[in-house]
């Protein structure tokens, strides 16, 4: 079967691997249809992803469908045919944390597509209960379940309320999901990015309230304006760039929240007077709950979520490895590239 290998940074190679022989019991094997591109694909890519290993076969956003399924629980929710997203977080059942019920962190955990070889190849094995079926959705949508599952994550870990004023900073994929679930809590909502062409994207589909394009690092001064001379409850900074991540501790209302769905290779610093002063909350959010994704799907169905913009470039598989580079060009403007198979 083809499979794509990101064998070190920049080199992407097409390649022919073993067919999957053997179906475990209480796994399925699923066809891959759609490959969503996201920004640790890109940062691998570039080298500069943490906890990541070469040669690896990226792809953890995935659309598929059910073609067998293997032992004793082949009569389980799953049937052959059905379309699934694909929750890519494979935990070890057995850590303090898989106990505890935190099995987005588990302390063996194994990423598709980051710890362990993902969804760039034609079949893959995945355990029942990390596929999620839907009867109504594409698999185009299906694709980016696990890109909206990561920004819902991120507002359920900061508790958002109707009261809450909430500033997203950095407007890609993971930024516009936040905005997007922030909103559906009935926060009122500011999105920060540098990117004209992103706030405009943001403001067309109707992903915030207020849109702040920043040339320079943001201020408290500036912040205020779009929040009726107020600043933000809570801040998700989903930019990964250390100076903006550290920037938010400014940025913050006495008492607020800072949920970091970004990251990078790196240290953060903060002033520990001032932050035992306003009492700020810091989050780290990490992938997403099986719940999470009943929900988003959910949502998709009833048509309260609508991703089909977020589609701004497509490519065929085989055509992958040459057109990979061209997607990192800010000039192409890209929002959300899928892969089809």
């Amino acid at each position: 079967m083809k499979a794509i290998i990101l064998n070190k940074p920049g080199e992407l190679e097409l390649t022919e691997r073993a067919n999957l022989d053997e179906i475990r019991d209480g796994q399925a094997i699923v066809k891959i249809k759609r490959i969503g591109i996201c920004g640790t694909d890109y940062h691998a890519f570039k080298g500069n992803q943490p906890f990541f290993s070469y040669p690896r076969v990226l792809g953890h956003e995935l659309g598929a469908e059910v073609v067998a399924l293997g032992g004793s629980l082949a009569n389980a929710a799953l049937k052959i045919g059905d379309k699934v997203a694909v929750e890519p977080y494979i935990h070890c059942r057995q850590c303090q944390a898989c106990k505890e019920g935190y099995i987005n962190c588990c302390e063996n955990l194994q990423v598709l597509g980051v710890h362990t070889d993902g969804g760039m190849t034609e079949y893959l094995a995945i355990p029942f209960e990390k596929l999620h079926p839907s009867a109504q959705l594409g698999f185009d949508e299906l694709a980016l379940v696990e890109t909206l599952g990561i920004g819902l994550h991120g507002v359920n870990r900061a508790q958002i309320i109707p009261n809450d004023k909430v500033l997203v900073i950095g407007a890609g994929p993971i930024g516009l999901s936040a905005a997007q679930f922030s909103q559906i809590k009935g926060a009122t909502v500011a999105v920060a990015d540098r990117v004209e062409s992103r706030l405009a994207f943001v403001k067309e589909n109707k992903l915030a309230h207020q849109f702040i394009l920043t040339e320079a690092e943001l201020t408290a001064e500036l912040v205020r304006t779009y929040f009726e001379g107020q600043l933000p409850t809570v801040i998700i900074d989903a930019t990964g760039n250390k100076e903006s991540m550290q920037n938010a501790f400014q940025l913050i209302a006495h008492g607020g929240k800072i949920v970091y769905l970004g990251l990078f290779q790196g240290e953060v610093t903060f002033n520990d007077p001032n932050f035992h002063r306003t009492e700020i909350s810091l989050l780290a959010s990490r992938n997403a709950l099986p719940a999470d994704f009943r929900t988003i799907i959910a949502l998709m169905e009833s048509k309260q979520i609508d991703t089909q913009p977020w589609l701004s470039h497509r490519t065929r598989f085989d055509a992958l490895p040459t057109i990979f580079k061209t997607l990192l060009n800010p000039e192409e403007k890209v929002i959300k590239a899928i892969v089809e198979m």
